[in-house]
């Protein structure tokens, strides 16, 4: 048996971590002959004495097994760590197990079970990375990207490799390969193709949409997005608020190059910004992530039964405060 068999995989690069995965299921079918059986459980949905249970129960149909458990920052009762520790202490030998979390750490009991090697943190891409990435794609698709282009994908997509592949992918479907891709051209065809995200919530937000906001968050979180995870983006989002309220009253009509200096290239999140602007003003956004913080603490003690409602308590708490 090997504590290797128990992997950490943690950090808010999402693409990053789906690739490592990608290649643990390559090798164990390249080792096997067969991909792995695949089970996956999400930490506050399923009794942890469920999960060591299934966990210690050989396949019947399969030479190897494949286990997920997601959001795993949310395993916090003692009990239940001490469970989960005992069973990483000696794992199965068919049985590879992957916790998962956007935190890049876990409680401290679940640190110490597992393998030093086999913690990973996914760390998000530093800006000039993120930069690179994006011109490094279009240059294999074949297209030419200008400066403004890049930082309005950047602006308009959440902050990770695989939402940045994806809504990368969609946007080479309508673009002319003989014309450079700038700013206007990732706008116009973004909008119509990326998928719900926070950052689009946020501009439901920024609107004073309740039902449109609260459409947007039941779609991310029926596509599985944690609570956590979408208040992380609000919260950066109502912190880059602040950056523009500072930005704007220094200067009755600041320029694209202070624009950029606080990461608000594009028009369209320019827009947005000054809508959410007009809404809250200063004060406003202060309180804003003060009570986005607050909503995080209890979603995060809360069992997963109550994630959805107190989501809708803080959009509704949220808009009202404008």
């Amino acid at each position: 048996m090997s504590k290797g068999n128990c992997l950490l995989f943690l950090g808010p690069e999402f693409g990053e971590k789906q690739d490592a995965i990608e290649e643990i299921r390559r090798n164990i079918k390249k080792q096997f002959g067969a991909p792995a059986e695949e089970t996956s459980f999400y930490a506050g949905e399923t009794p942890v004495n469920e999960m060591v249970s299934i966990l210690r129960n050989g396949s019947l149909f399969a030479d190897t097994r494949l286990f997920f458990i997601k959001n795993a920052e949310l395993l916090k009762k003692k009990d239940e760590l001490e469970l989960l520790a005992s069973y990483m202490a000696a794992p199965q030998d068919d049985t590879t197990m992957i916790l998962i979390s956007d935190n890049t750490s876990l409680d401290k009991t679940l640190e110490k079970a597992a393998d030093k090697a086999g913690k990973r943190v996914f760390w998000e891409l530093f800006e000039n990375k993120k930069t690179e990435w994006v011109a490094n794609f279009f240059r294999r698709e074949g297209f030419k990207i200008n400066e403004e282009g890049i930082e309005a994908i950047l602006e308009l997509v959440e902050n990770n490799t695989d939402s940045l592949k994806r809504e990368c992918s969609r946007l080479t479907l309508f673009l002319d390969k003989n014309s450079v891709v700038g700013e206007a051209e990732v706008e116009k065809w973004l909008s119509h193709t990326r998928e719900e995200s926070a950052f689009t919530l946020f501009s439901r937000i920024a609107e004073g949409d309740l039902t449109r906001s609260v459409e947007i968050l039941h779609t991310l979180l029926a596509a599985k997005e944690t609570p956590v995870a979408i208040l992380g983006v609000l919260a950066w989002c109502f912190r880059k608020l602040r950056d523009y309220l500072a930005l704007t009253a220094k200067s009755a009509a600041p320029d694209d190059f202070e624009f950029k200096k606080i990461g608000l290239a594009s028009s369209k999140a320019r827009k947005d910004y000054a809508a959410a602007g007009r809404r809250y003003g200063a004060a406003g956004a202060d309180t804003c992530l003060s009570l986005t913080a607050g909503f995080d603490i209890r979603i995060r003690s809360s069992g997963a039964g109550f994630e959805s409602i107190l989501m809708d308590q803080y959009l509704y708490e949220v808009i009202c405060k404008a």
